[in-house]
């Protein structure tokens, strides 16, 4: 075994498959086998494996200016070009973009400017963040603290008292309604319990809320409708900022540019990464609305410095495999593209998998899917210890195809964007004979 610290990762059941090469929607192992990426690797390999455009726009920027930092008033022609397309994209007013590496740091980076921005406009007391359960926001101490799943929280010690952390439902009506609740009266609680968290806390002392559009990590949760529409006017109502991680959903993902789009945000801040480059380069983007970074500017020239950054901020490779990566979006029509495939996927799923006895329930938008996988379709009861989404990975795997268990027992798709229709089929068959293979398995050993 390699002397390697894995992420998210069983330290006794590391190196369990070692992958050598990728092509489109499809990599293949040491031994040559070949699998469908059914997660475009961790929901970020939207253009697919060797795309020879992105290579050569790299190779390009690597031999023209391979690393300039940012810092000091230096800068260069990639970071300025891709900060002004990416004004020109998102739904936040007069944007500005601050770079890093990882949709962690990007909110890491948020988190720090929103200190910043209130304590410059004279409101210090305003730094509490609302975050919801099963909601995944990263890593890093303060992403990682945002993040509500337990196993990113456990033996961590997260400071969630000393960074002024609450959290609020998850708007997950399957496993979050009560009795014969119906999906509005689901989301009247749940909005009406953020409403006295909110009291409760003061809302002068609240400054944002982050939000997954639809949730990832967390079982790729879509909200019921009706929600954000709730959501957004109680945040407005309070003077509360709408903060939207669009680390996953961003850049066609959900079948529109943002998940905003799809679900009908209307955000003060965004966080991206993952598609931004196709994942070929690491490289992230906190964005900020004009008004928040028109109020901290004479706060950096008091102290002399902002005083926030990574040596790799607006790294020029990064943003050179960025900008090709949006270009190539908006030539090929990629998000009409994934609108179009990902409805058929979803279709698709539904037909195949409503009346699998293992699944309870088949959601998604988009490019972007989840199983819930019970062990008793009449009362959606789950599987313990994450057997079911254990079983069906490793069936899948077996079958040639590459997926991800999330929240213990969500079976998540997110194939690149470049996928067809025709490739969608054969995914879906290997599903299917990896999800009868896992319920045979599970019902043998008795969890069904």
């Amino acid at each position: 075994m390699a002397s390697v610290i894995y992420p998210t990762t069983n330290f006794t059941a590391t190196e369990q498959l070692v992958l050598e090469r990728g092509e489109g929607i499809y990599v293949y192992d040491a031994e040559g086998r070949k699998y469908i990426e059914g997660l475009a690797g961790l929901w970020c390999t939207s253009l697919g494996y060797s795309n020879q455009e992105l290579i050569d726009a790299i190779t390009a920027q690597v031999n023209a200016l391979p690393f300039q930092h940012t810092f000091g008033g230096k800068t260069h022609r990639p970071v300025m070009a891709l900060a002004e397309k990416l004004k020109a994209m998102v739904p936040v007013e007069d944007a500005y973009v601050f770079f890093g590496n990882s949709g962690s740091d990007a909110n890491d980076s948020h988190l720090k400017m929103l200190r910043y921005y209130f304590n410059a406009i004279g409101k210090p007391e305003k730094r509490k963040i609302l975050t919801r359960e099963r909601g995944y926001h990263g890593v890093t101490v303060a992403a990682g603290s945002l993040t509500s799943l337990p196993a990113n929280l456990a033996h961590f010690d997260a400071p969630l008292e000393a960074l002024n952390i609450h959290r609020t439902d998850a708007p997950h009506y399957y496993t979050g309604r009560q009795g014969n609740e119906t999906e509005a009266q689901f989301v009247e609680r749940i909005l009406n319990n953020l409403e006295q968290l909110i009291l409760a806390e003061g809302p002068d002392t609240i400054a944002a809320m982050i939000v997954e559009p639809i949730t990832g990590a967390s079982g790729v949760i879509v909200p019921p409708d009706g929600y954000y529409e709730g959501l957004q006017s109680l945040l407005r109502k309070y003077g509360i900022l709408v903060w939207a991680d669009e680390v996953i959903c961003g850049f066609g993902r959900t079948g529109a540019d943002f998940g905003c789009t799809t679900m009908g945000i209307k955000p003060d801040l965004m966080s991206l990464a993952k598609q931004l480059s196709s994942a070929y380069v690491p490289i992230s983007a906190a964005i900020i609305p004009g008004w928040m970074y028109e109020a901290i500017v004479a706060q950096t020239n008091e102290v002399g410095v902002f005083g926030h950054g990574y040596t790799y901020s607006g790294h020029p490779v990064a943003c050179a495999a960025a900008l090709k990566t949006l270009e190539i979006y908006e030539r090929d029509k990629v998000f009409d593209h994934a609108a179009e495939v990902g409805a058929y996927l979803q279709d698709q799923l539904r037909k195949m998998f409503n009346d699998h006895p293992l699944v309870g329930e088949v959601r998604g938008k988009g490019l972007i899917a989840a199983l819930e996988l019970v062990s008793d379709k009449t009362t959606g009861a789950t599987i313990p210890g994450g057997k079911g989404g254990a079983a069906a990975v490793r069936h899948c795997q077996e079958n040639g195809l590459i997926l991800r268990a999330v929240a213990g027992n969500a079976l998540a798709f997110c194939p690149p964007l470049i996928i067809t229709t025709d490739q969608v089929d054969d995914m879906l068959q290997r599903a299917k004979l990896g999800m009868d293979a896992a319920y045979e398995e599970l019902r043998h050993e008795g969890h069904i």
